[in-house]
């Protein structure tokens, strides 16, 4: 009888122990499939990270050589000259942007001038923007200056002092109207004053290479 419940006894030890080795091995196969699939999760992450960074750095350095070359093909810059009687108004732009001069200033009225990149927009459309416009108008600088009174008294306008020619001006930056935002540069030549104003912030940088070569007979 003794023997008998030590058999048993033995057996059930046995099958204590077996049971948990094959629970326990049941568990490390659970977590070791749970850490694969978790590096495979991170893996995919990382690689999807890096294609992205990849991807960008890519795109950073096409998007730099396009710029690098769109400003390689303004080169050589070319003349702009207004007539004599308006003061010979001068200075360098892009040789891949056109000119339009809407009004030679003949009859006595205003010169006005308009350049922009390809092609230049239609100047009877008020929604059409330029990359430069050039006015030369017949009035003192002072009045022109007045003009813009209220827009910089309501913030919508900074102004500061420039010069060009050896002769002082005035700069103003921000918004002329509700949908144009830009710049102008504004001087006194003889008894006409001239302004030169860009319609976008997008064309600020030629904006301000292009008034550094401002000339003008006063």
């Amino acid at each position: 009888m003794n023997k008998n419940l030590s058999e048993r006894g033995g057996v059930s030890v046995s099958a204590l122990v077996i049971a948990g080795v094959s629970v326990l091995a049941v568990a490390f196969a659970g977590l070791a499939i749970w850490a694969y699939v978790n590096y495979a999760d991170q893996k995919n992450n990382v690689d999807s990270k890096i294609s992205n960074a990849v991807a960008k750095a890519e795109k950073a350095q096409a998007d730099d050589l396009e710029k690098k070359f769109a400003e390689r093909e303004k080169e050589p810059l070319r003349s702009f000259v207004s007539p004599s009687d308006y003061g010979s108004l001068g200075f360098k732009y892009p040789k891949t942007w056109s000119v339009y001069v809407a009004d030679n200033g003949s009859n006595d009225s205003s010169y006005k001038a308009y350049l922009n990149p390809a092609t230049v927009p239609p100047v009877n459309e008020p929604e059409s923007r330029y990359a430069i416009r050039v006015s030369i108008v017949d009035q003192k600088y002072e009045d022109v200056i007045e003009d813009y009174k209220d827009l910089v008294k309501s913030g919508k306008l900074t102004t500061s002092s420039v010069k060009a020619n050896s002769q002082n001006g005035t700069r103003l930056d921000g918004s002329f109207t509700k949908d144009i935002r830009g710049a102008a540069v504004i001087y006194k030549i003889r008894d006409k004053t001239a302004i030169i104003r860009t319609d976008a912030d997008t064309f600020k940088p030629d904006f301000e290479n292009l008034i550094k070569t401002i000339t003008f007979n006063t």
